[in-house]
């Protein structure tokens, strides 16, 4: 990873942060900036790889050579041609073209397993008459980057799945203004996630940029929300050169709330309010989204907000005052097609979540294993989906080094902020499959402890292993996880008669020993198969009909599980993954999709289905 790779994440977040601090806060947050008005940077970009990073470092270290700054607002061929010892080793405006956002690994054949450093720049036109502050706001951008405009650098940020944004303010020009973009995705121990895990390593620009114009004092986050007693709650941050003792309203025109309040000192106005009696709230029968506006002076920010509760009593999970069932599936932020490029578009999410809620009778998905797209939580609220979100703190991350509890601590906040006022999400996860040590556990309660003071509406998780033991002729599941007690719900990743030698006729016997006080979510469990190999006499694995009768096995054993409230089997659709690569059956994807890549069911999807659409007429 870059040497800057740590001062570059402080710098964007504007946070200095230990493990006693409060939860970090990027600075901008931008909330809702996906409904702001703006200029879509998406379309075509230049693009240079640096697979030895020589526009960030020179040979000897330090500042790169002259002729390797990418970032330079020069015109390369008419210096060189001036002047014949002048040199430069790159020419971005002449670079090959790539559509953005995608990812590099599907722009051509060479760069299939590319892992490293890329450069992207693009030119736009700043508009004729310009008043107020610009952004660039970045969707997300896989792993580490770097922002230059007009050859000066605006700003650093680590983590590739949580938006960020900078203030371009005073380095815009008049007419054309080049930005460049320099990002990295190669992992480290020290990374968030670290460099092993069981997914494709999608580096590039993966999420649209924008140019977005505000006043010089804006509305940077506002939060809208039930409280857990069903009163409406409110929050809202302004920044800017005045935004303390600033007049604010917020208003709900559908349900004639009218609310005016001041700011503090610092921008803020907090205020809590009857809910209004014509108030629908949100559920997976019933997605109602309400248009939401904050206005403060000069700005008006907006979003469509649903309104509902989630709490835990007991072994039950309550929304809206009502215990359910999670009937859901895991899901990778990856699109049909044998070619996907994690360009998670409109049209593009909802195939896939249609797939959960129409195909399969959900009401809940595992966003795995990392924060997706704002295009597929935002659907998930309008198709009526709950969801599990999830930071990628995965397998085994550098649980000593305080600089990965950092980076580990701004996406978790990174997230929240961005999702808050998201009624679908209704599980914010902290990990998932680690492996329990004493500095494990400081680390997650940290993360734990974030949740807690960023958002105390959502339950907290984390995706938990589970120790496997004899019973005399069954096995014996126990939950023995230390982290457990600081959770609201309980999920085992549980693979009983895959990656064990345990007969699937054995799966209905298991005992499982788990805390019986709260809920349970089975948060994976799974089979590989390839969509159209059948073994109907032997069932061997990686057959449908193997996938099929592990399903039906596994959902039998479940039914056996008193505290059990959810499940989200592993995975929807069959995901790139390098570490698999069996020749016959894998060739380097995860099979264990309902559907494969392109989109075919597997007999397996029909199990689920009509187990899930006979669960959904119990209630």
């Amino acid at each position: 990873m870059w040497g800057y790779a740590v001062a570059g994440m402080m710098l964007a977040t504007g946070a200095s942060l230990s493990a006693q601090d409060a939860a970090p806060r990027p600075t901008p947050i931008l909330a809702a900036a996906d409904l702001r008005d703006g200029t879509d940077l998406s379309g075509p970009w230049h693009y240079s790889i640096d697979p030895f990073r020589s526009g960030i470092a020179g040979f000897h270290g330090g500042m790169p050579d002259s002729g390797q700054q990418r970032w330079k607002d020069v015109d390369v061929r008419a210096e060189m041609a001036k002047d014949s010892r002048v040199l430069y080793e790159f020419d971005l405006p002449h670079s090959p073209l790539t559509s953005l956002p995608s990812s590099w690994l599907t722009q051509a054949p060479e760069l299939r397993h590319y892992d490293g450093l890329m450069w992207y720049q693009r030119t736009f036109a700043a508009p004729a008459v310009r008043k107020g502050r610009y952004f660039l706001r970045f969707g997300a951008a896989n792993y580490a980057t770097i922002v230059y405009l007009n050859g000066k650098q605006v700003g650093r940020h680590e983590g590739g799945f949580t938006p960020f944004a900078f203030d371009i303010t005073g380095l815009m020009r008049d007419g054309l203004n080049q930005v460049t973009v320099g990002v990295d995705s190669q992992a480290t121990e020290a990374t968030v996630p670290p460099p092993v895990t069981d997914w494709e390593n999608y580096g590039g620009i993966t999420r649209p940029v924008r140019l977005i114009q505000t006043p010089d004092t804006y509305v940077d986050d506002a939060w809208v929300r039930l409280t857990r007693d069903g009163k409406m709650a409110v929050d809202v941050h302004l920044d800017g050169p005045q935004a303390a003792n600033r007049p604010v309203r917020l208003r709900i025109a559908e349900l004639g709330l009218d609310r005016a309040g001041t700011t503090d000192a610092n921008g803020d106005w907090r205020a809590t309010m009857a809910a209004p009696r014509a108030l629908v709230r949100w559920s997976p029968d019933r997605p109602r989204l309400y248009e939401v506006a904050v206005t403060a002076g000069e700005d008006q920010w907006r979003d469509r907000i649903g309104f509902r509760t989630i709490e835990r009593r007991g072994a039950d999970i309550l929304l809206n005052g009502k215990p359910i069932f999670l009937r859901g599936i895991s899901m990778h932020e990856e699109e049909l097609g044998v070619d996907p490029t994690r360009a998670m578009t409109p049209a593009a999410s909802r195939a896939l979540l249609s797939e959960i809620k129409d195909g399969l009778h959900g009401n809940f998905v595992r966003l795995a294993h990392y924060p997706h797209s704002d295009v597929t939580v935002r659907l998930a609220d309008e198709l009526g989906l709950i969801v599990w979100s999830e930071v990628p703190v995965y397998w085994r991350v550098a649980w000593s080094n305080p600089d990965t509890l950092n980076r580990a601590r701004t996406m978790l906040a990174e997230n929240i902020l961005r999702d808050r006022n998201r009624a679908s999400i209704a599980i914010w996860s902290v990990a998932n499959e680690t492996p329990v040590t004493d500095a494990r556990n400081v680390f997650l309660r940290t993360l734990v402890g974030d949740v807690r003071r960023l958002d105390d509406t959502r339950l907290v998780s984390a995706a938990l292993l589970v120790e496997r033991g004899e019973g005399g002729d069954h096995p014996v599941m126990t939950l023995a996880d230390p982290l457990a007690d600081a959770l609201d719900v309980m999920a085992i990743n549980t693979y009983n008669g895959w990656y064990t030698q345990d007969r699937l006729t054995d799966l209905a016997r298991s005992e499982w020993r788990v805390p019986v006080d709260k809920p349970l979510i089975f948060s994976e469990f799974g089979a590989d198969a390839r969509a159209g190999f059948h073994d109907p006499a032997n069932k061997q694995k990686f057959s449908e009909e193997f996938q099929a009768d592990y399903y039906r096995a596994t959902l039998g054993m479940a039914d056996h599980v008193p505290t059990l409230r959810g499940m989200s089997p592993w995975i929807l659709k069959d995901f790139r993954s390098p570490r698999r690569q069996n020749p016959d059956f894998q060739q380097g994807w995860n099979r264990k999709g309902l559907i494969s890549e392109t989109g075919q069911r597997k007999e397996a999807f029909g199990v689920l289905s009509d187990y899930y659409g006979a669960k959904a007429e119990q209630r």
